[in-house]
């Protein structure tokens, strides 16, 4: 109760353009609008520091990130997450049924939702399913394999097609054949976006465009 409030969700004489981030540049360290780029360091480096300071989880002291010419700190916090997608290092599933974790705020058709679930590979199980997209998601997800949850954090961020994906060691839970159809997805449907992935292997990032390393002194 004590702890200070976030940030505003709009704010509305900063509102930035419906169509922003059009290009998916970030003005962090000279990155490029549709571009793979690899984050990799030591633990303590700073990685997770970069996603926070990305998604304004954290406000920074001083400096400022730029996506596509606007200051992320400048705007609501609604209209910067938004456009933003993540598939986080542990994936995250919700009580309640398959409809609502890959589409919370219901804004996707059950046909857009059906495409994103064929593209992650996931179409033939949930069609088996008695309930289809009504089916039960258990607390954190439990009744599907890590394999499945890391997929369904695969197809919400294909229903939202943003320009900027950021992957936050998206592969370290998951099996190498699940591994494989990640990155074959995400290289064929983000190919026009800015990915970052941030990793602790190289090995993660090798056939990234660019590779940031960070360190610490």
């Amino acid at each position: 109760m004590s702890i200070p409030a976030e940030p505003p969700a709009v704010v509305d004489d900063k509102r930035p353009p419906s169509s922003w981030p059009s290009n998916g540049t970030i003005h962090l360290q000279e990155l490029k609008e549709g571009t793979r780029v690899g984050v990799v360091g030591r633990t303590g480096s700073g990685k997770s520091t970069l996603i926070s300071a990305l998604f304004r989880l954290v406000e920074p002291a001083s400096g400022c990130i730029l996506i596509d010419g606007i200051d992320i700190s400048k705007i609501g916090l609604k209209d910067l997450r938004m456009k933003l997608s993540i598939i986080p290092q542990e994936p995250t599933l919700f009580r309640g049924c398959i409809r609502t974790n890959l589409d919370p705020l219901g804004v996707y058709s059950d046909d857009e939702i059906w495409k994103a679930l064929e593209k992650c590979q996931l179409k033939a199980t949930v069609s088996n399913l008695p309930n289809k997209l009504d089916s039960s998601v258990s607390d954190e997800g439990e009744n599907w394999s890590v394999g499945q949850r890391q997929l369904f954090c695969l197809g919400r961020v294909l229903l939202k097609r943003n320009k900027i994906l950021v992957l936050d060691e998206a592969t370290a839970s998951i099996d190498s054949a699940t591994d494989a159809i990640n990155q074959r997805i995400i290289r064929e449907e983000f190919a026009d976006c800015t990915v970052v992935t941030v990793a602790h292997r190289v090995p993660t990032v090798i056939d990234s465009d660019m590779v940031m390393v960070l360190s610490f002194e």
